[in-house]
């Protein structure tokens, strides 16, 4: 059943839980902290919490909302000449097309039910951003920053820190929203690694082999790589990689996943 929230009924495929703790919003904000000059993009901004102080601290801000009512209430609530509200689904936004000469920032209050594919929608501009700042599933995070060997270590958490330096900043407890959701949210920093900056080993040869590789690695979890990755390599070249062949894929580094599609990449290069 939708609840009314300060007079909008709240929409369950969009996912919408709205924060409202001012000591939350003020540690989001704080932790965004955004400067004169930045270009500042806000994902699903609801009701306004974080809009409003974001607003407090730039002159312009930019605002990616598919709710036709919320729409309707920022249009109310903030002039044009500050708030840029561009209506659309935020798994189908360029957000490349916003940057100019100043940082781009992204922020959000991720819905939980399109949180991994709108990351992964996110990646392709990760050399344009300088940081993004979400709110999501406390669990989600939990995936996106764990280290080899934890359960928790997947696909998501491989190809999110290949493009990004990841970092959890706090836990979001559900009396922080109305309505609480039933899980705990926690806020994420992520900046994009720059390449540019890096030895040639540390960034992908075929970025889509690399991709392919991981997906496969993780396509069946309880599975040995030198199973899961034998349409790749065989056994002895694995472990003549240093990567041990009855290893599952949650066991080795993102760097290993790098030199493996590299070294596929320059087999097939020959």
């Amino acid at each position: 059943m939708n609840k009314q929230v300060e007079g909008h009924s709240t929409r369950r495929r969009f996912g919408q839980n709205f924060l409202i703790s001012p000591g939350i919003i003020h540690k989001i904000v704080d932790a965004i902290a955004p400067r004169a000059g930045d270009t500042v993009v806000e994902i699903g901004p609801g009701l306004g919490a974080i809009t409003e102080p974001l607003l407090e601290r730039i002159d312009h801000l930019h605002v990616v909302e598919i709710d036709r009512d919320l729409i309707a209430r920022l249009e109310q609530r903030f002039p044009p000449g500050r708030l840029t509200i561009h209506e659309g689904d935020a798994l189908e936004f360029d957000f490349g097309a916003l940057k100019e000469s100043g940082p781009l920032k992204i922020v959000g209050n991720l819905p939980y039910n399109i949180s991994s594919p709108l990351l992964f929608h996110l990646v392709p501009y990760a050399p344009l951003v300088h940081d993004m700042h979400f709110m999501l599933q406390k669990e989600v995070v939990d995936r996106m920053v764990a280290e080899p060997g934890n359960k928790d270590f997947g696909r998501l958490s491989v190809m999110l820190q290949y493009h990004y330096h990841m970092e959890r900043l706090f836990i979001v407890p559900p009396g922080s929203f109305n309505p609480p959701p039933k899980v705990d949210s926690a806020i994420v920093r992520m900046i994009p690694v720059d390449f540019s900056g890096v030895g040639a080993g540390d960034a992908a040869k075929d970025p889509l082999l690399f991709a392919r590789v991981v997906t496969a690695a993780f396509s069946q979890r309880r599975k040995m790589l030198r199973n899961t990755l034998r349409d790749f390599i065989n056994e002895a070249d694995l472990a003549a990689l240093g990567i041990t062949p009855t290893a599952r894929a949650e066991d080795i580094a993102v760097a290993d996943y790098v030199r493996l599609a590299n070294t596929l990449a320059d087999l097939a290069r020959r």
